[in-house]
C-alpha cells in the first residue's frame, strides 16, 4: 500500500514518499491498535505486566546506589547555576555504569532490562533534568541504541565498549533549514572507494562538545534513490570534523549542544550502520524505544514535583485552613498525582512488551506515552509552580539564601518546557500518530480513492472496502467487553468497560471523518490531533486501571493505598476530556482559525 502523492507539490511529495519508504511496513497489533479500532482488548494490561522479582532486584543493585551517587556528590542547582556538569560527575556516574545501562556484558555494559533503564530515567527525571538529558541522549539515540538494534558485531565490539565505560555519544540530525523534514537535508556523503566523504553542518547536536563519536544522518544521492539519507558511525577527533559553537537554552543550562561542521570528513564504509539508504529507519526505530526515556523521566519529576506540592498544601495556612483544603488548589494537587501515576503507567507498560520480546511493535505506544507523559509534565511543572506562588517562581538559591526549602520548583519548568518538542514535536507526534492511526483503514481503503489506479481497480478495492465495513461498522455499535479478571476492584472494572464504549466511540469518530473528508483528510490537523489524543487518554486510563489493581497492596509504591482512588479519577476526568474531544464540535473554529492565520501570514 502507498499513499497518492500525484497531487502533492513536489516538496511535499518528496517529504512523504521519504516518510514512508522509512515507515515499518508491519501491520498494527496490540493495545494501543486495539484501541483506535474499537475493539480494546484488555487482556495485556489487565493483569498488567509487572518487573519480574529478579529483574527488579537486579535494577536496585544499581539504582539503590545512583541514588545515593544523586544525593550526596551532584548539585542540580549549582549545575544550573553554572551551565557545567563537573568531571567528577562524569567519573562517578562512569563508575557505576551509568553509561551502559541497557549495553549487554559482553560488550562492558550493566545488559539491564528496558523496565530498569526506565526506572533509572524516573530517578534521574526527579533529581536533575541536565544529567537526564547526557545519559538520555547518549543511550537513547546516541551511538548505543542504534547499535544494540542495527549495528555490526564489529561495530558492536569497537564502539559499544567505549559507550559503557563513560565514552559520551550524541546524535546529529538536525539541521538549519530541517527539523522534522529530513527531505531537505544538506549534509551530504559521497562514495570515494572504501570511504564516504562527508560535508555539511548539523544544528542542536546534544552531547555534541563531549561526545567522542556520534551517529549522522547524511544524504547518499544515488540516481534510483536521489533523497537516500545513511546513518553513519562519525568520531570526533577525525580531520574535518568541527565544533562550531555551544548553543545554551531556556533550561537545561548544562546541555552540551551544539553546532557541528564537517567539512571533507572521510568516513569508512564499515561505519554505515544498516545499510546505505536505510538511515531514516535506524533513526525512526531507534527513537520508538528511545522516546520512552522522556516521559519516564517526566514521571520522576512529577512525583517530586508531587512530593514538593504535598508538603506545601498540607502545611501552608492561609483564610483559616491549609491550602489542600480549598477546592481550587486541591484540583491541582490531584491532577498531579493523577497524571504522575498515569505517565509511570504508561510508560512501565510499554517497557514490559519490550522486555518480552525486544522487536516488538511499539511505535504506538511509545509514541502515545512521549505524547501524553511530556505535555503531563509541562502542566504538572506549571501547577506546582502556581501552588506555591512567588515561591514557585524563586530560583532554589534565593529560597535558600533567605532561609527557606530550596525547592527547584522554578529550574523544573525550565527544564521541562523543552520534552513536548525533543525526540518529536507534540504536533508532529500527533502526525505520526494519526498515520499509524489511519494504517489499518489505508490498507483496505486507500488504492479506491488513489488517482494513479486504474479505474477498475479502484471500483473492485470500493466494493471489497464496503463489504467489509458494512460488518466492521455494526461491530463497532455492539457492547461486546473482554474478559476482566474476577478480583478487579468494582470502580476499574466499571472504568474499562466505560473505556471500551468509549474507543467504540473513537473507532466510529475515525471512521466518519475518513467518509467525510476522502484524501484531503490529511490537511485536517486539529482533526486528526483530537483523534489521537482521544486515543492517548484511553490508553492512560486503561494502563491506569491495571497498573493500580498490580501495585495498590505494594509497600514500595508512593502512591499504593490511594492506588484505586488514583485510577478512578484519571478515567473519570479521561471520560469527561474524550467526550468532549469527540463531540466538540471544533471544525468550524479549525476552518475560521486557519483562515485568520492565513491572513496574518499574507
Amino acid at each position: 500500500m502507498s499513499l497518492d502523492t500525484s497531487k502533492m507539490s513536489s516538496g511535499q511529495r518528496a517529504a512523504m514518499e521519504l516518510a514512508e519508504s522509512s515507515r515499518d511496513t508491519r501491520e498494527l497489533s496490540g493495545f494501543a491498535a486495539s484501541i483506535f479500532d474499537g475493539k480494546a482488548d484488555f487482556s495485556p494490561v489487565c493483569p498488567f505486566p509487572m518487573q519480574p522479582r529478579e529483574d527488579r532486584i537486579r535494577g536496585d543493585g544499581f539504582l539503590d546506589p545512583l541514588r545515593d551517587f544523586l544525593k550526596h556528590h551532584t548539585d542540580p542547582d549549582a549545575i544550573d547555576r553554572e551551565g557545567e556538569i563537573p568531571q567528577e560527575v562524569f567519573d562517578g556516574l562512569a563508575r557505576l555504569g551509568a553509561f551502559g545501562i541497557k549495553i549487554p556484558t559482553e560488550y562492558g555494559g550493566l545488559g539491564l532490562s528496558q523496565t530498569n533503564y526506565s526506572r533509572a530515567a524516573m530517578v534521574l527525571g526527579g533529581h536533575c533534568g541536565n544529567l537526564t538529558a547526557l545519559l538520555s541522549a547518549h543511550q537513547s539515540i546516541g551511538i548505543p541504541q542504534p547499535l544494540l538494534m542495527f549495528g555490526s558485531e564489529e561495530q558492536k565490539r569497537k564502539y559499544l565498549p567505549r559507550c559503557a565505560h563513560g565514552g559520551v555519544s550524541a546524535f546529529a540530525l538536525t539541521e538549519h533549514d530541517v527539523g522534522s523534514d529530513p527531505a531537505r537535508m544538506k549534509t551530504e556523503a559521497k562514495r570515494d572507494g572504501d570511504h564516504y566523504i562527508l560535508n555539511g553542518e548539523k544544528l542542536w547536536c546534544t552531547n555534541g562538545l563531549k561526545a567522542g563519536h556520534m551517529i549522522v544522518m547524511a544524504k547518499t544521492p544515488t540516481p534510483e534513490k536521489p533523497g537516500a539519507i545513511t546513518a553513519f558511525i562519525v568520531e570526533s577527533n577525525w580531520p574535518g570534523v568541527e565544533i562550531v559553537t555551544r548553543c545554551r537554552f531556556m533550561g537545561l543550562k548544562a546541555l552540551y549542544n551544539g553546532i557541528i561542521r564537517f567539512t571533507n570528513v572521510r568516513i569508512p564504509a564499515e561505519n554505515i550502520v544498516l545499510g546505505e539508504g536505510k538511515g531514516l529507519k535506524v533513526a525512526l526505530s531507534t527513537l520508538n524505544t528511545g522516546r520512552l526515556t522522556l516521559p519516564a523521566a517526566c514521571a520522576g519529576m512529577m512525583y517530586r514535583l508531587l512530593e514538593i506540592s504535598r508538603q506545601w498544601c498540607s502545611t501552608r495556612e492561609q483564610w483559616g485552613q491549609v491550602i489542600g483544603k480549598h477546592a481550587a488548589i486541591a484540583a491541582k494537587l490531584a491532577d498531579i498525582a493523577a497524571d504522575a501515576f498515569a505517565t509511570e503507567a504508561l510508560v512501565r507498560y510499554a517497557s514490559a512488551l519490550v522486555d518480552a520480546d525486544h522487536s516488538a511493535d511499539i511505535r504506538l505506544e511509545a509514541a502515545l506515552a512521549k505524547l501524553w507523559g511530556t505535555e503531563a509534565g509541562w502542566r504538572a511543572a506549571d501547577q506546582t509552580l502556581q501552588l506555591r506562588g512567588g515561591r514557585g517562581f524563586e530560583t532554589a538559591d534565593s529560597l535558600r539564601n533567605r532561609g527557606e526549602p530550596a525547592e527547584p520548583v522554578e529550574r523544573f519548568l525550565r527544564d521541562s518546557r523543552i520534552n513536548t518538542i525533543f525526540e518529536g514535536s507534540t504536533e508532529i507526534m500527533h502526525l505520526f500518530i494519526a498515520r499509524e492511526m489511519l494504517d489499518p483503514h489505508l490498507r483496505r481503503g486507500a488504492d479506491a480513492i488513489d488517482s494513479r489506479k486504474p479505474i477498475g481497480e479502484r471500483l473492485t478495492v470500493a466494493a471489497k472496502a464496503g463489504v467489509f465495513y458494512a460488518g466492521w461498522y455494526t461491530g463497532r455499535l455492539l457492547p461486546i467487553h473482554s474478559p476482566l479478571p474476577h478480583d478487579l476492584d468494582p470502580k476499574l472494572r466499571y472504568h474499562l468497560r466505560k473505556t471500551a464504549s468509549l474507543s467504540r466511540s473513537l473507532s466510529r469518530s475515525i471512521f466518519h471523518a475518513m467518509i467525510l473528508n476522502g484524501p484531503k483528510l490529511e490537511k485536517k490537523q486539529m482533526l486528526l490531533a483530537r483523534l489521537v489524543d482521544a486515543g492517548a487518554e484511553l490508553l492512560a486510563m486503561a494502563c491506569s486501571c491495571g497498573y493500580a489493581h498490580a501495585v495498590k497492596d505494594d509497600p514500595t509504591h508512593p502512591l499504593a493505598s490511594k492506588a484505586i482512588a488514583t485510577a478512578d479519577y484519571i478515567c473519570t476526568r479521561g471520560a469527561q476530556r474524550v467526550g468532549i474531544l469527540l463531540h466538540g464540535h471544533a471544525q468550524e473554529t479549525d476552518s475560521r482559525g486557519y483562515a485568520l492565520a492565513k491572513s496574518l501570514l499574507g
